[in-house]
C-alpha cells in the first residue's frame, strides 16, 4: 500500500493558495486558519513562510504584481509611446479583472512591492524613450494616479449593492447630480473593478490623459 506524498510548503505555494482563496471567496476569507485548511497543513506551520498576516498580504501583492509584469513583458514594444503605454496599462487591468479584490488591497499597503516598482520603472522607461523629460514623466504619473497600474481610485464608493440613485428628498437639493445619475448606467459588470470603474470609463479617462500628455510632449 502506498500513500501520496504531501507537497512541502513553501512561501510561493502559500501565497498562490492565498490568491486562489481570495479569487474564490474574497479577500476577507484569507485567514491563516482558512489558508492552512486549504493547504492541508497546521496553521502554525504557515508562520515559517509568512511572518504574520501583514506579511501574507504584502506577499499577495507581490504575486499579483509579478503576474502583471509577466503580462506586460509579453507585449511587443512599438514605436509609438502612447500606444505602448496604453497597451501596458490595459494588460495590467486585465490581471486585476481576474483578481477583482486586488485593487483595494494594493491601496492599503504601507510599503511598496519591488514588483510594483519594477512595473513603474518599465513604464518610466517607455515614456523616456518616447521623448518625455523626467519632469514631465513625474507629472504624468501623478496625473494617471492608480490608472497607471490599471484601475481607477473611486471618489464615491457606495456600499456593495447600494443604488447610486439619489433619493427623492435629496434630488431637489442636488438637481444636477440627480439628473446625471438618472441617465448613466454601467451595464458591463465583467469589465468593472468599482462603482464607476468599468472598462469604458477607465479607457475614457486614460485616453484623455494620454492625449493631453502627447500634446505636452510636442510643445
Amino acid at each position: 500500500m502506498t500513500t501520496e506524498a504531501r507537497i512541502p510548503l513553501s512561501r510561493e505555494r502559500v501565497l498562490r493558495a492565498a490568491v486562489a482563496l481570495a479569487d474564490e471567496h474574497g479577500l476577507r476569507a484569507v485567514t491563516m486558519r482558512r489558508l492552512a485548511d486549504e493547504l492541508d497543513a497546521e496553521a502554525m506551520s504557515l508562520y515559517y513562510h509568512v511572518a504574520k498576516k501583514e506579511d501574507l498580504l504584502d506577499g499577495i501583492v507581490d504575486v499579483v504584481a509579478q503576474e502583471i509584469n509577466e503580462a506586460v513583458d509579453r507585449l511587443e514594444p512599438g514605436p509609438d509611446w502612447r500606444r505602448t503605454v496604453r497597451r501596458r496599462i490595459l494588460a495590467a487591468r486585465e490581471v486585476f479583472l481576474r483578481h477583482r479584490w486586488a485593487p483595494a488591497l494594493f491601496e492599503t499597503r504601507s510599503s511598496t512591492s519591488l514588483a510594483v516598482l519594477k512595473y513603474y520603472d518599465a513604464l518610466v522607461g517607455v515614456m523616456r524613450d518616447g521623448g518625455f523629460s523626467h519632469d514631465r514623466i513625474h507629472h504624468a504619473l501623478h496625473a494617471l494616479g492608480s490608472r497607471a497600474l490599471g484601475f481607477s481610485h473611486e471618489v464615491f464608493d457606495p456600499n456593495a449593492g447600494a443604488s447610486a440613485e439619489i433619493p427623492g428628498d435629496l434630488a431637489a437639493q442636488l438637481p444636477n447630480l440627480a439628473g446625471m445619475l438618472s441617465e448613466i448606467a454601467h451595464d458591463d459588470p465583467d469589465s468593472t473593478l468599482g462603482w464607476c470603474d468599468d472598462q469604458a470609463e477607465f479607457e475614457f479617462g486614460l485616453d484623455l490623459i494620454l492625449d493631453g500628455l502627447d500634446l505636452l510632449r510636442d510643445r
